[in-house]
């Protein structure tokens, strides 16, 4: 596994999806071919099942390497309790590549908690990050907003939300390529006395850093695109992203409902159908690859459970964007900035903060 010159190296759990391994090689397969010598992959699970996918898909001569894993982490298993009794499973295996050196970054479309525990028993947390964070992408009117945390931490404290967007701010900068993202906390009104406890805390520290912070905003500025980073803890945030990923169903049920049997309707809707493609495109998680988990000593990509091939291929494509722009180094220095929360707390945050 020695490095080639500038080349970027990703493990990707073949095992972990509801498609897998089909969708997990055949996506490989599709990054590869856009990014080629650039990055050395390796499909992590059963040797003969990824075997069988490659030669089904005419790849098995491409170079992409196998590693072995026979254990696989369900996605009903307890989280924890799986990630240390599955010593061998595809999860655990990717994470312990990137924890000897030997890969770059990790993708699953796996359990999402087994990751999440397996990167922190394995990788352990960036310097100055408390709490690791998942962000996700939501396509808005004015682009893409970046909310985080959508589910890792259900119970938070001010400094974790702090960090959040710290984080978000800066893989918005780096990777989205927003030039100065604006922050924005998720409360229930704009006034900063508005909200619980967590909020009103979090306000204060948020406004004291030199983030491009905009104070807090409510459920109707996210689709609006007021902010490009969405602060909130993962009870809520996994809450709004539920409810995001159902949207596109709905409205696409609705409309079907109201089109069918209206001849008029029906010929505007065909009128209409390249509109339509765009439409569900932008909503459409497979464009985004996979939510980054944010904080850790590594580079990792959690896809959704269904994710078809071209999300895959995006994450690839993400992870690669990641290592290059060394997105972990920014997070840990700004951390450590006086502005920032690190351990100990700098003077200026302790004070708000008591």
């Amino acid at each position: 596994m020695a490095k080639s010159n500038n080349q970027i190296r990703i493990a990707i759990d073949a095992m972990g999806g509801d498609n897998s391994p089909f969708s997990v090689v055949a996506g490989t397969v599709m990054g590869y071919r856009i990014l080629r010598s650039e990055v050395k992959l390796f499909l992590v699970g059963d040797t003969q099942w990824i075997k069988k996918e490659l030669v089904g898909l005419k790849a098995d001569n491409l170079p992409i390497e196998i590693v072995d894993a026979q254990e696989v982490i369900e996605m009903g298993e307890e989280p924890a309790e799986s990630v240390r009794r599955k010593k061998r499973s595809s999860i655990n295996v990717g994470m312990t590549l990137q924890k000897e050196g030997k890969v770059d970054a990790f993708i699953s479309a796996g359990n999402t908690g087994a990751v999440m525990a397996s990167s922190l028993l394995i990788l352990g947390r960036l310097e100055g990050v408390d709490r690791p964070a998942i962000a996700a992408y939501f396509p808005t009117e004015e682009g893409i907003a970046l909310v985080l945390d959508v589910g890792a931490n259900s119970d938070c404290k001010a400094q974790h939300l702090f960090q959040f967007g710290v984080m978000g701010a800066i893989y918005s900068k780096y990777i989205l390529k927003v030039k100065n993202p604006k922050v924005g906390l998720l409360s229930i009104g704009e006034e900063q006395t508005k909200g619980n406890e967590l909020t009103i805390a979090s306000h204060k520290l948020l406004d004291s850093s030199d983030l491009n912070f905009r104070g807090n905003i409510e459920g109707f500025d996210i689709l609006k695109g007021t902010v490009d980073v969405v602060v909130c803890d993962g009870f809520v945030g996994n809450i709004i992203l539920k409810f995001a990923e159902s949207t596109e169903g709905f409205m696409t049920s609705l409309l079907k409902k109201k089109i069918r049997g209206n001849l008029f309707a029906t010929f505007g809707a065909f009128l209409m159908t390249p509109a339509f493609k765009c439409f569900k495109q932008s909503l459409d998680y497979a464009e985004y690859g996979g939510a980054p988990l944010l904080g850790i000593n590594g580079v990792c990509i959690i896809c959704h459970g269904n994710s078809s091939p071209k999300a895959i291929k995006n994450a690839i494509l993400v992870s690669t964007d990641m290592v290059r722009k060394k997105v972990n180094k920014i997070i840990q220095e700004k951390l450590q900035e006086d502005i920032a929360i690190s351990k100990p707390l700098s003077k200026k945050v302790r004070k708000i903060w008591s």
